[in-house]
This record gives structure tokens, C-alpha cells and sequence, in this order.
């Protein structure tokens, strides 16, 4: 037994070697294929050197009651992808979409199965403040670069993440810029202003009071939890409290019904609210009437069918990709998702020199020049003004400069 084993060795020996040579060769080959799931061996945050695909993840609420404020931007962004890829680059960027439905927790454990194993190299997004807040720790550490397309907490600058940016501007300049607004148009002695439980909401209603007390208006303010089902308290604080102009910071879902328990009950003030509310279903939710002359404001420009020149063009290719017109944040959706085509060209392909990348990024995009600050802020801090006019959502123009009609 033991002269036939010493017989046999040789012979596994032998065979183990061909088994190894044929695992190395098949590996090489996958490597060489460009497997997504191979990705991470260049280190710094996903994304090898020699990779051929890299995933860019997508984060927000796609699925939830606010899905109509996030799938715009990433309509926006696979555009910009589909794009790219159609160009047959070497390196090649699939969008993965996570849907959060805007929850913190969830987004929590989607960036975990992101990170470890989905292997992103990017994120565009998260969409919402709160689930920003709840990851931006999870991403930095994993040194995985994040552009938002819409997140606008003030708050989210202070964190000293190196790996997180935006396009668009925050609510200590959404809030002034929407108040002052309504301070020159309207001339308010009195200000009710309402927030949701959001990290969002909180923040822009703290910002909007801050600048009306400072403009002279005398204000009184309230919050309930987004998940509410009825306003009644509220609405009997506003109505007592009789003011000029009512200001809610929080989403299109619950403004919708807000607006309407509001105009149920007698109360005539002007209502405005942010981005979070800046969506045609407001008005399903209020009711034509009821919402007729309500103003929204936000750090965006939206084509609304009067684009030129490069936006027209975004327009039509938007339109016929998506059988609908591009709504809030598309264009920053798509300016997002540039900013990482435009690292990956210039040879960037790990999370670390896609970030290197982004810290010195200057490009003219669809919705602004892109360009960040140190801490991860826009250069530019724009806001902008819409009304519903005849049952429509209609841009007013810059803060700086729209007029109020009705």
C-alpha cells in the first residue's frame, strides 16, 4: 500500500498543478471580461485599476409616498450613463439603483449590500437629508465619493466628510431665499411656519423663521410627525394665530393635505413651501382650488418646455427616453452622474481618484457650473421661485428677481 502511494503522489502532484494553472487562467479571463463583482481590487473604495465596469449606485426613495421627487434625478443620471456607455469607453459605469422609499434605516443596510457586496466605486445620492446623515459615516470610511442631486440640509457640510458633495444649494440659502422673497412680495406682518419630522423639513423651517424674524415678521411656529394622518392642531394654531403668509417645510405628500385642512378651514394666508413639496401631486393632494397661488421654492431650475440651447436638447432626449417631461432635479441627477463620467475619464477609476477627481472638478453642466467647495458644497447657491398658476406648477424665475402673481 504504502509503494503504491509513494506511486500515486506524483501523479495528484501533478494534477493539482493543471487544476491551479486552469483556476488561474479561468480567473485572469474573468478579470479580463470586466466582471462587475471583481471591481474592488485596486483598493481605495471599490473599483479596480483594470476594471472595465464600474457601478455607480443610486440612493433614494423610489417606491415611496415622495418617489416623484427622486426618480426624476435618476432618470437623470442613467441618461447621462446610457449616454456615456453608448460612446463604448473603456471603462464602462452602471447605475444600481437602492431603494430607500426615503427611510435613514433602510438606507443603512442598503449601503452595507452596496459597499461590501455590490462593491460600488460612486453613489449619486442619497436623495433625501436624513438617509444622507444616516450613511455619510458608512461612506467615508469605505472612502466611496458621493454626489447629491437634491439633498439640501445645511448640516450635512458640517461633518468633515471628504467623500461627499452636492449640486445643489442648501437650506441656509433655500430658506433666506424663499422668506425674503415672500417678505418683498407680500409684505407680511405675521408668519406661521410648520415643519415635518425630517431632518429636511426641521432644517428649512429653522432657516425660513431665523430670516423672518430678522425681516421684522412676527412669527409662531409648529411641528407634527411626517407619518401623521391628520393636521387638525395645526391647522387650529394657524387659523387662530391668522397669518399672512404660512410657510411648511417637509414634502409634496403631506403639503398636499396640509394645504387642504388649511383652505377647509377658512385660512387664506399665502402658502409656500421647498423643493420637498415642488410636484404637480401637491395639487392632487390640495385640490385645484385649494392650491391655486401656492409657492414653492427651490435650489433648482427646471426646463418646464421653455429650455434652449443645451437644455432643450437634454429636454428631447429626456422626453423620448422617458415618455415624460424631466421634473425637479433631472438635470442635477444628470449633472451628478457627469461628474463621475468625467473622473472616470480622465482615468480616475478607484474610489480615491474619482475623489481626488471631484475635489478640483470645473465643468459647465446642465443645471449650473459644477464646481465644489472644500467641503463638499456647490459653488453656486441659486434659488428659485414657482407658483401654481391655473392648476399648474409655473416658474417664476430667480428669488432674486421672480414677481408673485395673484
Amino acid at each position: 500500500m504504502m509503494e503504491r502511494m509513494a506511486t500515486l503522489r506524483p501523479k495528484i502532484a501533478r494534477l493539482g498543478g493543471v487544476l491551479a494553472a486552469g483556476m488561474a487562467l479561468t480567473l485572469g479571463l474573468t478579470a479580463c471580461a470586466g466582471s462587475s463583482s471583481d471591481n474592488n481590487s485596486g483598493g481605495g473604495g471599490g473599483g479596480g485599476g483594470g476594471a472595465t465596469t464600474l457601478k455607480i449606485g443610486f440612493m433614494g426613495d423610489l417606491t415611496g409616498d415622495n418617489a416623484a421627487i427622486v426618480i426624476p434625478p435618476k432618470n437623470g443620471a442613467q441618461l447621462a450613463l446610457d449616454e456615456y456607455n453608448a460612446t463604448n469607453p473603456k471603462v464602462k459605469l452602471e447605475l444600481v439603483p437602492y431603494d430607500s422609499q426615503g427611510k435613514p434605516e433602510q438606507a443603512t443596510s442598503l449601503v452595507t449590500k452596496a459597499i461590501n457586496d455590490d462593491k460600488i466605486t460612486g453613489l449619486i445620492g442619497p436623495a433625501f437629508s436624513g438617509e444622507s446623515k444616516a450613511i455619510g459615516a458608512q461612506l467615508e470610511g469605505a472612502k466611496i465619493p458621493s454626489v447629491s442631486p437634491s439633498a439640501t440640509n445645511p448640516g450635512l457640510a458640517q461633518n468633515g466628510w471628504k467623500f461627499w458633495h452636492r449640486v445643489v444649494a442648501n437650506d441656509d440659502s433655500q430658506g433666506p431665499g424663499v422668506a425674503n422673497f415672500l417678505i418683498k412680495a407680500k409684505s407680511p406682518k405675521k408668519a406661521f411656519v410648520i415643519s415635518d419630522d425630517t431632518e429636511y423639513g426641521v432644517g428649512i423651517a429653522a432657516s425660513v423663521n431665523k430670516t423672518f424674524t430678522g425681516g421684522g415678521v412676527q412669527t409662531q411656529t409648529d411641528k407634527f410627525a411626517q407619518k401623521a394622518p391628520d393636521y387638525s392642531s395645526t391647522v387650529a394654531k394657524v387659523k387662530a394665530f391668522a397669518p399672512d403668509v404660512i410657510f411648511y417645510g417637509g414634502y409634496y405628500a403631506q403639503a398636499g393635505r396640509l394645504v387642504k385642512q388649511l383652505r377647509d378651514a377658512g385660512v387664506q394666508g399665502t402658502f409656500a413651501s421647498g423643493d420637498g413639496s415642488l410636484d404637480a401631486q401637491i395639487i392632487s393632494g390640495a385640490g385645484k382650488p385649494a392650491a391655486e397661488g401656492v409657492v414653492l421654492a427651490c435650489p433648482c431650475d427646471i426646463p418646464f418646455g421653455k429650455a434652449t440651447g443645451d437644455k432643450k436638447t437634454f429636454v428631447d432626449k429626456y422626453k423620448a427616453k422617458f415618455n415624460v417631461d424631466p421634473a425637479i432635479y433631472a438635470v442635477e441627477g444628470y449633472d451628478a452622474a457627469t461628474a463621475f463620467i468625467k473622473a472616470v475619464q480622465s482615468g480616475a477609476t478607484t474610489g480615491d481618484t474619482i475623489n481626488t477627481w471631484l475635489a478640483s472638478a470645473n465643468f459647465p453642466g446642465l443645471s449650473k457650473t459644477v464646481k465644489f467647495k472644500p467641503n463638499g458644497e456647490p459653488d453656486t447657491d441659486a434659488i428659485f421661485v414657482y407658483q401654481v398658476k391655473d392648476g399648474a406648477v409655473t416658474p417664476l424665475g430667480p428669488s432674486t428677481e421672480a414677481k408673485l402673481g395673484g
